[in-house]
């Protein structure tokens, strides 16, 4: 009777019929999502294509150096120009522009969503397993019906690396809030400061070398999932 050679729960007929019902009812809602993403990625590219490349190369040379020293700088430099004479200048550009339009919305919602996480118990519950799925879920399993809502283009890829490339900031985020000491919060309430003056003042200071450990993790992140991301 249960030999399981027939397809008993057509899950994926559901959830098929599922994404074709939200992209036929719901297709304004998903391009107000997309609009800024569009946006934020055309300046980007724009901006990046428009600067001359020996320029370019050598704002992104000085930043290297004065960041993380000659060695580095030197390395950029090469790679750059190497990337260059293999006429992938462009490809390059684009991708570099995709990296950071994940990175600025990535910023943009996770920090606040980690500061409440960090701030909330309950917020954190109802985040965590949602954080959970984003990260174990492999990027091909939403690829396909981030594509079926936001059609094929770099800003799906985007999409798409957003939602790989979120949740180290979000919890990192929270975890530096939380690792904050409870004396230090409560001797600023005591001198009279606000909620708000405490989390700007106290919290989010002494929290941020943990929020920029996030920050790289997310950049690293959205760096691998990129390339995968291209493809569509």
């Amino acid at each position: 009777m249960f030999d399981f050679e027939e397809k008993l729960i057509p899950l994926d007929d559901w959830i098929t019929q599922f994404i074709d019902w939200l992209v036929e009812g719901y297709r304004w809602f998903f391009q107000l999502i997309k609009w800024p993403v569009e946006v934020t990625l055309s300046g980007l590219e724009s901006g990046l294509l428009a600067v001359p490349p020996l320029i370019l190369i050598l704002v992104i040379t000085l930043i290297a150096w004065r960041v993380s020293g000659l060695k580095l700088a030197i390395t950029s430099a090469v790679t750059l120009v190497f990337i260059g004479l293999l006429g992938f200048w462009e490809d390059t550009m684009i991708t570099l522009a995709m990296v950071f339009s994940s990175v600025v919305f990535c910023t943009i919602v996770g920090i606040p969503l980690g500061i409440c996480a960090g701030r909330s118990d309950r917020f954190e519950a109802i985040l965590r397993p949602i954080l959970d799925g984003m990260q174990t879920t492999p990027a091909f399993v939403y690829l396909v019906p981030i594509v079926m809502l936001f059609s094929i283009g770099n800003v799906a890829g985007v999409l798409a690396t957003i939602v790989f490339a979120l949740p180290p900031i979000i919890r990192l985020t929270a975890l530096g809030i939380r690792q904050v000491h409870p004396e230090l919060v409560e001797a600023a309430l005591a001198f009279g400061a606000t909620g708000t003056q405490v989390l700007v003042k106290v919290q989010i200071p002494l929290a941020m070398p943990t929020i920029m450990a996030g920050l790289n993790q997310t950049i690293m992140m959205a760096l691998s999932m990129v390339v995968i991301a291209a493809l569509i």
